[in-house]
């Protein structure tokens, strides 16, 4: 029964690992903005993630802590696992940040393209040569 235990351990280490790999290619793929590679990521994270917040990983670690036995036999792989969970988290975050500083710049360029600004209005002839009265002037793309 211990190499069971065990075993499902090394798994969840495995996929913590994963978890850990997917995080970096998703930031190359952020800071290069391939969308395809990043949306395909997306998909494996989702996988891990399903299997890491599993029911029955909850349900072990809690028999581990409640067996002293069990918990010191495997100490080391959890704590393995723990420390890839903390980078995991720092490489998420990370992650966010770029994702809302991208999503910043994109807002800031839409409304510098939606909004008129009234120190770059255009003055407007008319038919004779003369500039239109100020109430009429038109914003730049709107003529």
């Amino acid at each position: 029964m211990r190499n069971a235990e065990t075993d499902y351990i090394a798994q969840t280490l495995h996929k913590a690992n994963a978890l850990k790999a997917v995080l970096k290619n998703e930031f190359s793929s952020l800071k290069e903005q391939d969308l395809p590679t990043f949306e395909n990521l997306q998909q494996q994270k989702i996988e891990i993630l399903d299997f890491l917040a599993s029911e029955q990983l909850v349900e072990r670690i809690k028999a581990y802590t409640e067996e002293p036995e069990s918990l010191s036999e495997n100490v080391a792989l959890w704590q393995q696992v723990m420390e890839l969970m903390k980078e995991c988290k720092e490489l998420h975050i990370r992650n966010e940040v770029l994702i809302n500083r991208k999503l910043e710049t994109i807002r800031g360029a839409l409304h510098t393209i939606q909004t008129p600004d009234p120190l770059s209005s255009v003055e407007v002839y008319d038919r004779l040569g003369k500039i239109r009265s100020s109430s009429r002037k038109n914003s730049v793309g709107n003529v």
